[in-house]
């Protein structure tokens, strides 16, 4: 595997969809690298959960620019998965998003590994369009990858149609391998009666929004959303959980709406404490205008928190309105707010939506059947790729067949 980013290192869902794809990758009997990039206070290398995780030291040094950060870090990567190849040769090569680019297709075209990709998401996606020279680049070295992949993982079937679209893949190399999540994890007693506590009174409710605090993520319209709700249901508390470049401007936002005492950004959360702050809620909200996948729905889902979010990307694969979620319209403030009042003010309702969303999660959406299909995913790479191999050497010695027989003559 080879991933910018991985516990503790977390900047998005990347980290803890490879952290958890390996880690039951590692339980079905597949042996897993992570090379992955430096995290202060964390070994070079370690075994966790029988997964090897490398972590690349020579990007810690300073660099002028993101781009170059970039680079240095590929060698860094190939550097460690060229060293641990020659100790042990690899099957497969699973390359997550454009960072690791380069470093993913020496692998394959300097050792013959072949590789296989998981797009989580385009830049063009994120950003509506490519407006700059960054995301130009960022754009290009996203179809590279998805070019030079045997096979192409993504996660939900918006992301499908947006590769095909975007880079002209063909559907017969995209495989949608959905994210999942652990249930289990939130099976723990637990009494929320101190955390809302200190947020809420007895019979006043709490909305959770978890994620990165970007544009994308539409928080700024879950914020717009909140004089209607707290209207009819006042006390009403929302927590937002995450940090990101959009953060100041989003305090000054709730500032600016008058909804300050309602609103409470606490910024990075530790998953101990963020398991508790979902117990706790009231119902979990994703207003994103841009979501490949949405792995905190399906976290609210599992954790037994109806879920109210936007009609966006693959949100639509596993959100079906009024049955496991609440869907909205994507920017829409007064479709969000109605949307969250549907849970907040009909128990039944919220009862039922935990029901059925708890039950999907567990026979569809956990990570024992994604990395099952990951797996077929790899086989069927490796055979194909045994095919064109023997295939080939039946070319070559036919050439040579044909070269002798005209030497003869």
């Amino acid at each position: 595997m080879l991933s910018w980013e991985y516990p503790p290192r977390i900047i998005g869902g990347l980290a803890r969809v490879v952290w958890a794809l390996s880690r039951e990758l590692v339980l079905a009997g597949v042996e897993v690298h992570v090379v992955t990039a430096d995290h202060p206070g964390q070994a070079e290398h370690e075994v966790v959960d029988g997964v090897h995780i490398h972590r690349v030291k020579t990007q810690t040094d300073t660099t002028p620019d993101f781009l170059s950060w970039v680079n240095r870090f590929n060698f860094g990567l190939l550097q460690y998965a060229i060293k641990l190849h020659q100790q042990a040769p690899f099957d497969i090569i699973h390359a997550h998003d454009w960072m690791v680019t380069d470093a993913a297709w020496v692998l394959k075209s300097g050792f013959g590994i072949p590789l296989v990709a998981t797009m989580h998401a385009t830049e063009a996606g994120r950003m509506h369009g490519v407006h700059s020279d960054l995301q130009r680049y960022i754009h290009q070295m996203e179809w590279r990858l998805t070019f030079e992949a045997w096979e192409v993982i993504v996660n939900s079937h918006a992301m499908n149609g947006e590769l095909q679209s975007l880079f002209g893949l063909p559907p017969n190399k995209i495989a949608v391998v959905p994210n999942g999540t652990d249930p289990s994890v939130f099976d723990f007693e637990c009494d929320v009666r101190p955390i809302r506590g200190r947020f809420v009174s007895e019979h006043q409710q709490i909305v959770l929004y978890v994620g990165r605090m970007v544009r994308e993520k539409g928080v700024h319209v879950l914020l717009e959303s909140v004089p209607r709700v707290i209207s009819e249901r006042p006390g009403t508390q929302f927590l937002f959980v995450g940090t990101g470049y959009y953060l100041d401007d989003l305090k000054r936002q709730a500032e600016a709406l008058g909804v300050s005492h309602h609103t409470h950004f606490l910024g990075y959360v530790g998953d101990e404490e963020l398991k508790h702050l979902y117990k706790a809620a009231d119902a979990v909200c994703i207003p994103s205008l841009y979501e490949p996948f949405g792995i905190v729905a399906l976290e609210g889902m599992a954790a037994q928190v109806p879920v109210v979010t936007s009609d966006v990307g693959g949100l639509k694969d596993f959100v079906e309105h009024m049955e496991t979620g609440v869907t909205t319209y994507a920017g829409d403030a007064g479709s969000l707010a109605w949307g969250l009042l549907q849970v907040l003010r009909n128990p039944e309702l919220a009862d039922k939506l935990r029901e059925t969303a708890y039950d999907k999660v567990q026979h569809i959406y956990n990570w024992k059947v994604i990395a099952r299909r990951t797996r077929e995913v790899y086989q069927k790479v490796l055979n194909e790729s045994e095919m064109v191999k023997a295939e080939r050497s039946v070319m070559v010695s036919e050439k040579e067949k044909t070269a002798s027989s005209g030497k003869g003559r």
